[in-house]
């Protein structure tokens, strides 16, 4: 909508994709503030709760009357401020809407059966989930496959040059890029505000390269992969923080109200999407490095309790293990966020040293 006043009434200063992406973060934070309060009163009337993990820490008992789904609100708000502040006939935005929606849509349906069904196991099966996130990072990857024109070659982090050309491979290649990060993300969604500050470090840091890669000058004066059209993404990710940092407000410790599966599948997906078209999907491993933990202490704990019989961790995923050492919840939280914030200054060094 802004950028229609630069096209028809020549307001320059809409024209700005910063300018743009910075109206986007405070209309999706205003949103998410305003709405929330009202969301959680409502979801507290009809007891749209999540059921606890019945293994989980006894101090997450006193959590079984916090409502969950709060995904939905700020999803939506990061939606509408994008339809205010971004060119919605960029391919890379239709891309990046679309991810929010499909996987946002996966995580409502699992958020519902839960509650429902009064039990934490009572979502969507395994098999169904993951068919359903397939098909919708399918979708995603098909547009950006045979219609946006992002190549297919493979970069690594802190080299200049494309390693080699994937082709056609390159599609389930973010497909399974999608798909990893968005159960990353959910995965880590267990302690109160503990998947929430680390994706905004993450988006913070894939804004700066989708920016820099969707400029001509600064790409080639950086030696990044040029990928024209990308920096209108820009925009949804500053809404997307700036939700964020609102849904942070009634997410912090002790939280009023969860994400739930429809905000972590989506937050997830859509930081997995920034990564694949700013060409950093390996250097998502060390972007998104406490999401890359928690999964990996999950694979580890299911992998040696198959073949051994035997647990690496007191509980998976690792934060877990740290509440039953004795760790208090808060301190758990500090401390993977600042994990988070010191991995993505590590990350932003690849825009120099190539």
């Amino acid at each position: 909508m802004l950028y229609w006043f630069y096209r028809h009434v020549g307001i320059n200063l809409f024209q700005y994709i910063t300018f743009r992406a910075s109206v986007a973060f405070f209309l999706a934070f205003i949103f998410t503030v305003w709405l929330m309060p009202r969301f959680i009163a409502w979801a507290k009337k009809r007891k749209a709760s999540q059921p606890i993990y019945e293994l989980a820490p006894n101090t997450h008992k006193c959590k079984n009357d916090t409502p969950t789904m709060g995904g939905i609100v700020f999803i939506g708000a990061a939606l509408l401020a994008t339809v205010f502040c971004a060119k919605l006939n960029n391919i890379y935005v239709i891309g990046a809407v679309l991810t929010l929606s499909l996987f946002g849509f996966i995580g409502l349906k699992d958020d519902i059966s839960k509650i429902f069904k009064g039990k934490n196991d009572g979502g969507l099966k395994p098999k169904v989930k993951f068919l359903l996130q397939s098909a919708a990072a399918l979708c995603v990857g098909a547009l950006l496959f045979w219609y946006s024109g992002l190549t297919s070659e493979l970069y690594v982090p802190f080299y200049k040059k494309p390693l080699f050309d994937m082709y056609f491979i390159s599609l389930f290649f973010w497909v399974f890029v999608m798909i990893s990060a968005s159960n990353a993300v959910n995965l880590t969604d267990g302690l109160d505000g503990l998947a929430t500050v680390p994706s905004i470090f993450s988006l913070t840091t894939l804004g700066v390269f989708v920016y820099m890669c969707g400029s001509a000058h600064w790409s080639a004066e950086l030696l990044l992969p040029k990928v024209m059209g990308t920096g209108e993404v820009f925009i949804v990710i500053a809404a997307l923080i700036g939700s964020l940092v609102g849904f942070l407000w009634y997410n912090c410790y002790p939280a009023q109200v969860f994400m739930g599966d429809g905000g972590s599948l989506s937050v997830g997906a859509f930081t997995g999407y920034t990564a694949i078209i700013s060409k950093n999907e390996f250097l998502l491993i060390l972007i998104g490095f406490v999401f890359v933990m928690e999964t990996i202490s999950v694979i580890l704990q299911v992998g040696s309790f198959k073949t051994r019989k035997k647990r690496v961790f007191l509980m998976a995923p690792i934060h877990h293990h740290f509440e039953i050492k004795g760790w208090t919840e808060n301190k758990i939280i500090v401390r993977f966020w600042i994990i988070a914030l010191l991995s993505n200054l590590l990350a932003l060094t690849a825009l120099k040293i190539r």
